[in-house]
């Protein structure tokens, strides 16, 4: 008997026999496209914490970022070991000098890691120096060595660094300034206050705003309103010159932990208001949930119900509100100490270096004193990129 094709494929007419049958289209059926709905996604079977990482992982200019920026955080606490001088150490010697190279071969031959000897030579017609390398004699520089004394963290005299200048020789890889300070050391020790300050900014702003926000939200009436108005006053108030008013009021005579730590709650006192006002809003829809009802009638106190029950759904916000603030931050300490009302010398920030690149006429014949503006770009994308990742990987069902 010859085989009907129209037996066992899909019928566009219920059976008479099974009134329930699935009804399928047979001009559009397509066997390939049949899924078995009787397991479930395995993405969705998938631990929480599992799938937020395999979507961090798949952006890959997060990733780099993160990468980046840990590195950058775990070479914060041993500067004085990897800067090869002192971030306040001068060279009378080298007034401006420029970057010197790094080099492996010499005439053709191998010998390592070495820096030719630079001679500063006068410019009697652009009255400045010039310097000229003397490539006859190459200087081979020193790792894992002892070099200048320091004390590390303050507390323990030690004079060990990565890598030190050759004997009777001289190592600037990124130049000097015009007190003949090593560019790329204070570059080093500028790193620990310029990203330490958005870490401990952004940690005063959390608070603030998580507290405040989650009050207004939660109980709302008069304590929102007060919230709302207070917020209201902040963001109405223009931001820079609020900056410069509070910086200037910090006493000169104080030391530069002093002011360190002063600009860094002066910028989380000014950043919570954003924050704040999207907790709030989050929790106003939140607090309205059946399981924030059970915790209310079993008796949970206010306290806990935000911080167990209402907080954590909202803490994938929190993160990326996180990472996005710091490069804010880490920009407004910059923009202080530029203008000369933030950290101040003998401190060494990114914008205390930055500051001394002002005079145009100098960053024309030395662009190398305002190389701490690259560190501050990389350093505030890598963030951005860092929150863009996050925020698609808090958001795994999205």
């Amino acid at each position: 008997m010859a085989h009907d094709p129209t037996i066992n494929q899909p019928t566009n007419q219920p059976s008479a026999t099974n009134p329930g049958e699935r009804y399928v289209d047979t001009e559009t059926y397509d066997p390939a496209a049949e899924v078995d709905i009787g397991g479930a996604r395995p993405d969705l079977d998938m631990p929480t914490g599992k799938l937020i990482r395999q979507r961090f992982f798949k952006h890959k200019l997060a990733v780099i970022s993160a990468i980046f920026l840990a590195f950058l955080y775990l070479c914060v606490p041993f500067v004085e070991l990897i800067a090869p001088y002192d971030a306040n150490t001068r060279d009378a010697n080298h007034l401006y000098a420029p970057p010197q190279g790094i080099h492996l071969y010499h005439e053709g031959e191998y010998i390592g890691p070495f820096v030719y000897p630079t001679k500063a030579v006068p410019d009697l017609e652009m009255f400045r120096w010039n310097y000229e390398e003397d490539r006859t004699q190459p200087q081979k520089l020193r790792f894992f060595c002892s070099g200048e004394r320091y004390e590390f963290w303050g507390l323990i005299k030690a004079d060990f660094h990565l890598v030190c200048a050759p004997e009777d020789g001289s190592f600037f890889l990124l130049g000097t300034d015009r007190l003949g300070r090593d560019v790329f050391s204070r570059l080093v020790y500028g790193a620990r206050l310029s990203l330490t300050v958005g870490l401990i900014g952004i940690a005063i702003s959390l608070v603030i705003g998580m507290t405040l926000g989650g009050m207004a939200g939660y109980f709302g009436g008069w304590v929102d309103s007060v919230v709302q108005r207070a917020i209201e006053v902040i963001r109405s108030l223009p931001e820079l010159p609020i900056w410069l008013a509070l910086s200037a009021a910090v006493p000169a005579t104080w030391s530069p932990v002093a002011v360190f730590l002063m600009i860094s709650v002066i910028l989380g006192l000014l950043d919570w208001p954003g924050l704040a006002r999207a907790v709030r809003s989050k929790l106003l829809s939140l607090r309205e949930e059946d399981f924030v009802k059970a915790a209310e009638l079993v008796g949970a106190k206010p306290s806990r119900i935000i911080k167990r029950h209402l907080l954590p759904n909202f803490m994938s916000h929190i993160v990326v509100s996180a990472s996005l603030s710091i490069p804010a931050m880490i920009l407004g300490e910059t923009a202080l100490s530029f203008l000369g009302l933030g950290l101040r010398p003998p401190a060494t920030s990114w914008g205390v270096m930055l500051n001394e690149a002002q005079n145009l006429t100098v960053v024309e014949f030395y662009p190398w004193v305002a190389s701490a503006m690259v560190p501050v770009m990389l350093v505030v994308l890598a963030f951005n990129f860092l929150g863009d990742g996050l925020r698609d990987a808090m958001d795994p069902y999205s």
